[in-house]
């Protein structure tokens, strides 16, 4: 799910917790719990006020649907939240009436650049590959630089 971010996360642990997982997938690591749980120290996500076997707990559940859903579920909440922002930034922009027409236009456009980043991811994770794509194995070799190769003439024989 390389569409999601730790930016579309509600809650600011699990959103580390995701940098955590991203990283270690990365590296090629093991995951599981209690590599997680080290992961999750080694970042300073386990400060005094945590319980270590509460995360491995959250870490133990079982999400009961698959990966992919969650994932999209969370990216959908974002796309809204980030609409809803989108729209109360442009409407604090409108209600200044010491707002230009050009401060306007470009906050407007700044603020839907951010909704259309996250527009972006979700059409990415939601639209399922076309059936009949492949991708290609081999490498084309660039064209050669300068005049196409020309060929040698016949030798000339002499008639003796």
């Amino acid at each position: 799910m390389r569409w999601l971010t730790p930016g579309d996360f509600t809650h600011p642990l699990h959103a580390m917790l995701w940098r955590c997982l991203s990283t270690m997938a990365r590296r090629g690591a093991s995951i599981d719990p209690v590599t997680v749980r080290w992961e999750a120290q080694h970042h300073g996500l386990l400060t005094h006020g945590s319980e270590p076997a509460g995360l491995l707990g959250f870490l133990g559940e079982p999400a009961g649907c698959d990966p992919e859903y969650w994932g999209e579920q969370i990216l959908q909440r974002s796309l809204l939240t980030t609409a809803h922002h989108t729209g109360r930034r442009i409407e604090t922009l409108t209600g200044d009436p010491a707002t230009t027409t050009y401060q306007l236009v470009v906050g407007a456009r700044r603020a839907l650049a951010d909704l259309s980043a996250v527009r972006v991811r979700w059409q990415h994770a939601t639209t399922p590959p076309p059936a009949n794509a492949r991708v290609s194995n081999r490498i084309s070799a660039p064209p050669r630089a300068g005049p196409p190769p020309t060929t040698a003439p016949p030798p000339v024989r002499s008639a003796r």
